[in-house]
């Protein structure tokens, strides 16, 4: 535990002043009273019980006040409490590969299985969105609070053409700022095929010139990207991740599939083997601040987004406690006001 105001505990120097104070004030009262000439007639009266019970809630003010200096120092501590986070985009790879065979029955069905298990444990103050992408990107579902149509989105995905991780990533970020138009003149490294532009260039929103921020400072918006492949169309995965950066989002990668790869079937007698390109989804993960996750079967999928899911769920991280001090003194002088109540009145009784 830490103190953001550390130099208030000075006021705790003076707290030995009151129990000095307290004793003080007994022997005056006892030097002023009436004497009795049997001190014994007067403990069989009250009982050695109340003798030593009037000291109680003195007691209890004493420790309450010690909270209410705690509670001015600003304590804080690390803590594991619910996320504040708004908003996650799931950006799924619905390339040709992902019809391979070596998740059985295969990657595209694995892939949204665990996305859906993955979506039904987020917290309901969590908007979901999705965005899809091969030769191209799209949002398939903008972030919502309804869980069903997520789902559903997700059951629509259907394997398609080429493998564009730089346009997920731009989509994504689109999704998160519907209200802005991200400024796409940074990304002049493009694949040298035609360029993938994942949302329609109708310039109906404002650019958006905002400062950079400290990668992985948003903490309401948080995008979990999957892919199986190598990019070979639209934005360079890079500098779209340096968008996200620029931004604080976090981009959490997973690469799926096998060491080994599976073949594809793209007909005409065409086949390919699949490529995991892991370099550029570590590199995406670490330039944004977040990690990268590695799936072979459908169990590890479905780990890694529990995992992703309970880290969303739960956030650990440096937070205030000052009212759980002030909670506490409260709780401490109530106590003592109705026991020092309770037992006068018993004794008037």
């Amino acid at each position: 535990m830490t103190f953001l105001s550390a130099e208030m505990l000075l006021l705790l120097l003076l707290a030995p002043l009151l129990p000095a104070l307290y004793l003080w004030a007994l022997r005056r009262k006892k030097n002023t009273g009436v004497r009795f000439s049997n001190i014994g007639l007067i403990k069989e009266a009250l009982g050695e019980r109340k003798v030593y019970r009037r000291h109680i809630p003195p007691a209890l003010i004493f420790l309450a006040i010690l909270f209410m200096v705690g509670g001015i120092a600003r304590p804080s501590a690390i803590l594991t409490l619910p996320s504040e986070r708004s908003t996650v985009i799931l950006a799924i790879d619905v390339s040709g590969s992902m019809r391979a065979a070596d998740v059985p029955p295969d990657r595209m069905t694995v892939a949204k299985s665990a996305a859906k298990a993955f979506v039904a444990r987020q917290p309901r103050n969590a908007r979901i969105g999705l965005v899809a992408f091969s030769t191209s990107a799209m949002i398939t579902q903008d972030p919502t609070f309804v869980r069903d149509d997520v789902i559903a989105a997700i059951d629509g995905l259907r394997p398609q053409r080429f493998t564009a991780v730089g346009s997920g990533i731009v989509a994504s970020l689109q999704a998160i700022y519907p209200d802005t138009e991200l400024n796409l003149a940074s990304l002049d490294s493009v694949r040298d095929r035609p360029r993938a532009v994942p949302l329609d260039e109708r310039n109906t929103k404002p650019i958006e010139k905002n400062a950079p921020v400290p990668p992985g400072s948003n903490t309401s918006a948080v995008i979990v990207l999957l892919s199986d492949g190598r990019t070979n169309m639209g934005v360079e995965p890079l500098d779209a991740a340096r968008l996200a950066a620029d931004r604080g989002v976090r981009i959490f990668t997973v690469g799926f599939g096998t060491q080994t790869g599976g073949m594809v079937d793209f007909g005409g007698g065409g086949f390919m083997r699949t490529q995991l390109d892991e370099e550029t989804l570590k590199a995406i993960a670490e330039m944004t601040g977040a990690k990268y996750f590695h799936a072979q079967s459908e169990a590890d999928l479905k780990n890694v987004y529990d995992s992703l899911a309970t880290q969303f769920v739960a956030e650990t991280k440096r937070t205030e406690i000052s009212a759980g001090f002030a909670a506490a003194a409260l709780i401490l002088m109530l106590l003592a006001a109705g026991l020092s109540l309770a037992w006068s009145n018993r004794a008037m009784a």
